[in-house]
C-alpha cells in the first residue's frame, strides 16, 4: 500500500484516497509550506495564500471551492504545468485526490469555470509581482487582467492562520 502519514497523523492512501481521510488542518499546514512555481518566484508564495486570495476574488457562494481549488496539493504536492503534462499518472492520482476533497467538503464534481477565471487573475497577478518585469511563463498571456492591488508575500504561519480564518469563516 503506498500511505502518506500527513501533519495529524492520518494514513492517507495514494491510490484510493477516502473523503474519510481528508482534513482541513492536513490541507491549510502542507500548503502553507508549498511554494508555487517549484520555488522559483522572488520570494516564497504559497499554495495556501494563492488559495486565500482565489476566495476572495470570486463571488461567495464559490469561495470555498475556490478556497479549495488546489487542496490535491497538500496531499501529492504543487507540481508545474509543463511537467504535470509529462505525469500522466500523476494526473490520475491528482484527480482522485480532487474527487476525495470535493466529496469531503460537498463541492460540485467538476470544477466551477469562475473558480478556473479566477486562477488566472491570480496567474497574471503573481507574474507581475513575484517575477522580475518582462518574465512570460508558460501559461502567459492568459485572457485575464492582474488584480488591483499588489501580492505580498507571507511567512508559512501567516498563510496557514489566513488559510484556517477564511475557511471557518466561510464555514459559519
Amino acid at each position: 500500500m503506498f500511505l502518506l502519514t500527513t501533519w495529524s497523523g492520518c494514513k492517507v492512501n495514494y491510490t484510493d484516497p477516502s473523503p474519510d481521510d481528508i482534513n482541513i488542518f492536513d490541507i491549510a499546514t502542507a500548503l502553507s509550506r508549498e511554494c508555487r512555481y517549484a520555488g522559483h518566484a522572488s520570494h516564497f508564495y504559497s499554495v495556501a495564500q494563492h488559495s486565500v486570495l482565489c476566495s476572495r476574488i470570486v463571488s461567495p457562494e464559490l469561495a470555498v471551492e475556490a478556497l479549495l481549488h488546489d487542496a490535491a496539493e497538500a496531499y501529492i504536492k504543487d507540481i508545474p504545468t509543463p511537467l504535470k503534462r509529462l505525469l500522466p499518472d500523476y494526473k490520475v492520482i491528482e484527480a482522485r485526490f480532487d474527487w476525495a476533497i470535493r466529496v469531503h467538503f460537498g463541492l460540485p464534481e467538476e470544477p466551477s469555470r469562475a473558480v478556473k477565471d479566477a486562477d488566472n487573475i491570480l496567474l497574471v497577478t503573481e507574474v507581475r509581482d513575484l517575477f522580475p518585469s518582462g518574465r512570460v511563463l508558460h501559461k502567459v498571456p492568459v485572457a485575464a487582467e492582474p488584480m488591483n492591488g499588489r501580492i505580498w508575500p507571507l511567512a508559512p504561519e501567516t498563510a496557514k492562520d489566513q488559510f484556517l480564518d477564511r475557511f471557518n469563516y466561510l464555514h459559519r
